[in-house]
């Protein structure tokens, strides 16, 4: 028995060619050696260039996204599976979440990842296989924000009784904003709109809805605010299911009404906000529905009041007229009439009292209104003004007439003051002897002795004298001066 192990390695000579044919050419025994990088390279070469562009059908399995934002996976099927990858570039344009268990429709290119050697599908878009994309993330994201708690009626807030300030999230070009004001203008014209104007379809409208909503929070005084649109197909009102607004109108601190399309449309934001409305219009109105609330209680209470006034009063009308039919009150009018003259006449005689209380008030009034007349300070200040006047010029005269008088003694006291002067006795002609020290003067020539330094003053400056010899001629000594023939020595 002849196994594998018995034949030679190299390969068997090939048979003899029919007859008429050459036989080839002997070719030289040559091996082509291939390395692994070379050998993946041509396979991958194949692979791409045989099948380029291919839709496959499968379920996910081993989902992972990393944190370069490529998201890596498998497809397969009952008997079959192929790895998968998806860049960047085309992950973040899916509009729901991949997760295992799902069955998509991929479409991409066959190529081989050279490191390890393993074919792989390079997706380029992904969809849900029955199921739009755009509702497999409206229901992925409405599962997390439930388990959240995001919808959960505890967390949600009440609307005010009645809202001063109302604010409204909406495009200025949509029918919405003029159907809110027009309902808020015709049932609420006193009520103070804010508007902050936003996008409400296409790309980046959720987030400037986003933003919108959190200046409409920061206003002061917003009792309640409005964020919606006008009616759309699902991709126009798309911007409302994103997790960016959601997430904003949880974070308001004012209570947020959505009213986004019409009553058959269904959005995120209508979860999360405290209070769904069909319709724009239909916001407008559940604002100011506690307004008509009240007003409908209060009518209703007017009512009432009314009606228990109507009846209480009908009752005691009952009342009195069973009273008036007893026998005990048949002369009641007539005692009636007699109490309302007597009333009569204690108001007349009141009158009078009256009356003559303010005659006599009124008399009293003119005798105190005389008396504080005569002692009124504008005339006595006057009468006082007059007499200060008079006394002033008095005053004035006698103070001229002492000035005057006082005048003529000082003049004629200043004349026997000159007259009795020393210094007008010097203007004579006569001079002072003093003592050398002048300390004293010298009255005779006994007073001084030869050598004995004097000083005399005369009308005009003093003199130093020395003294050469005294006489004595009696009880009148003659006192020394420069012009006596004395001989005398003159310092100064």
């Amino acid at each position: 028995m002849t196994t594998l192990f018995d034949l030679p390695f190299e390969e068997p000579e090939p048979d003899e060619p029919p007859d008429g044919l050459e036989r080839p050419a002997q070719q030289p025994n040559a091996r082509r050696i291939l390395t692994v990088s070379e050998l993946t390279a041509d396979i991958r070469a194949t692979l791409e260039s045989s099948f380029g562009e291919v839709w496959v059908e499968g379920e996910i399995s081993n989902c992972r996204l990393w944190n370069t934002g490529m998201l890596f996976f498998s497809l397969k099927d009952e008997s079959a599976q192929i790895k998968a990858v998806m860049y960047r570039s085309a992950a973040r344009t899916l509009k729901f979440k991949t997760e295992d268990g799902l069955h998509v429709l991929a479409r991409g290119r066959l190529s081989v990842y050279e490191p390890k050697g393993e074919y792989q599908l390079v997706c380029e878009h992904l969809e849900p296989q029955g199921v739009g994309a755009r509702q497999v993330a409206f229901e992925q994201l409405k599962r997390r924000l439930q388990g959240e708690g995001l919808f959960a009626e505890a967390r949600k807030r009440p609307l005010p009784a009645l809202p001063r300030k109302i604010g409204i999230v909406t495009s200025l070009e949509g029918a919405a904003l003029r159907d809110i004001v027009k309902v808020l203008r015709r049932r609420y014209p006193n009520a103070h709109l804010v508007i902050r104007p936003t996008r409400v379809q296409g790309e980046g409208a959720a987030e400037d809805i986003a933003r919108a909503v959190r200046d409409i929070g920061r206003v002061s005084h917003v009792d309640v605010a409005i964020v919606g649109r006008g009616g759309g197909s699902v991709e126009d009102l798309w911007a409302f299911n994103e997790e960016v607004v959601a997430r904003a109108i949880v974070a308001s601190p004012v209570p947020i009404i959505s009213a986004v399309g019409h009553e058959v449309d269904f959005t995120i934001a209508d979860f999360v906000a405290d209070l769904r409305a069909p319709t724009p219009s239909a916001a407008a109105e559940i604002v100011v529905s506690r307004k008509d609330e009240y007003c409908a209680y209060i009518e209703r209470l007017s009512e009432r009041l009314a009606a228990a006034m109507r009846s209480r009063l009908q009752a005691r009308r009952a009342g009195v007229h069973g009273l008036v039919a007893r026998r005990g009150f048949a002369a009641f009018t007539a005692r009636l009439a007699m109490r309302g003259r007597h009333a009569a006449e204690l108001t007349h005689a009141l009158a009078r009292a009256v009356a003559d209380s303010l005659a006599r008030r009124e008399r009293q009034l003119a005798k105190i209104r005389l008396r504080l007349e005569a002692r009124d300070l504008r005339r006595r200040l006057g009468t006082m003004g007059e007499r200060l006047t008079a006394s002033d010029g008095r005053m004035s005269a006698a103070l001229a007439r002492r000035r005057h008088g006082a005048v003529a003694d000082l003049r004629a006291l200043s004349a026997r003051l000159d007259a009795l002067s020393p210094l007008a006795v010097l203007g004579r002609g006569y001079s002072v002897t003093w003592n050398a020290d002048r300390t004293s003067i010298v009255r005779s020539a006994q007073d001084v002795h030869r050598g004995d330094r004097v000083n005399v003053t005369l009308h005009e400056g003093e003199i130093a004298c020395d003294v050469v010899d005294t006489t004595v001629h009696g009880p009148h000594p003659t006192v020394l001066s420069p012009e006596s023939p004395v001989d005398s020595h003159t310092d100064g």
